[in-house]
């Protein structure tokens, strides 16, 4: 699929790794709406870029379908990215208390179920490339997380999350085959985010020294560009790619 003049939304675009994507997309050509809940963050970026903004809550269906709506006032919507969700730490069974469920829930509803209810609300309206874009009428990249296969100590929520993104990556490009839709996951490894750029040089040398080659944090463009890629290489379909420099946590 051909990036260039082609629409696309990014949610959890205001920041992180949807921000270094939807710039990229617009770099390479692409009419990006963001969809965040972050207002300002998410205005602030579409001011300074020339994207389009709507603040939504990837969980609520009414609020999906504004953001929908607002993106496709912009003109065709031929590229999804779901970026948007959460990390949570917490123990099954912690010093003072088990694990919440209601954060168990908040994860998998954020996480898996928002970009399920991103997913299905965009299938039914994606609409086509130009013509000269290639075989795929659209492209949909979800982001999974390498805690998905190997999650540590206090991530069962996150992990379980990003599990279920990664699970239902090769029946989405199933079910959407026959509409040529193509489907794809990234399971990142540890990236300098802006969550993790937060934490002190030290703990962020720690966190690079596990990664064996290149040691040190992923950068949100590598992403970014390899989102692209997959927008671009129309045989790639139901794939969970790891983007994580060969990290294996222990």
């Amino acid at each position: 699929m051909r990036i260039e003049g082609t629409g696309a939304i990014v949610t959890g675009g205001a920041s992180g790794l949807g921000a270094a994507t939807a710039l990229e997309l617009a770099r390479r050509g692409a009419r990006v709406t963001i969809l965040d809940r972050d207002r300002h963050e998410g205005q602030e970026l579409a001011r300074q870029a020339g994207l389009t903004f709507a603040e939504i809550d990837v969980t609520d269906e009414m609020s999906v379908a504004a953001g929908v709506t607002a993106a496709r006032a912009t003109g065709p919507v031929g590229i999804l990215v779901n970026c948007a969700g959460i990390a949570t730490s917490e123990r099954v069974l912690g010093r003072d208390a088990v694990h919440g469920l209601d954060s168990f829930r908040r994860t998998i509803d954020i996480n898996l179920t928002g970009t399920f209810n991103m997913i299905r609300q965009l299938a039914e309206r994606m609409e086509s490339a130009p013509e000269d874009a290639g075989e795929t009428r659209g492209v949909i990249v979800n982001t999974a997380s390498i805690a998905a296969f190997d999650g540590q100590k206090g991530q069962v929520a996150y992990a379980a999350s990003k599990a279920g993104v990664a699970g239902m990556t090769l029946p989405l490009a199933r079910d959407l085959a026959s509409r040529a839709i193509r489907v794809c996951a990234i399971a990142p490894g540890t990236f300098a985010t802006p969550m993790l750029r937060s934490l002190s040089p030290d703990v962020q040398a720690a966190l690079a020294a596990d990664i064996p080659f290149p040691r040190r944090l992923g950068k949100p463009e590598e992403f970014a560009r390899l989102v692209c890629f997959i927008i671009e290489c129309d045989y790639l379909n139901g794939e969970v790619i790891r983007l994580d420099g060969a990290l294996r946590m222990g």
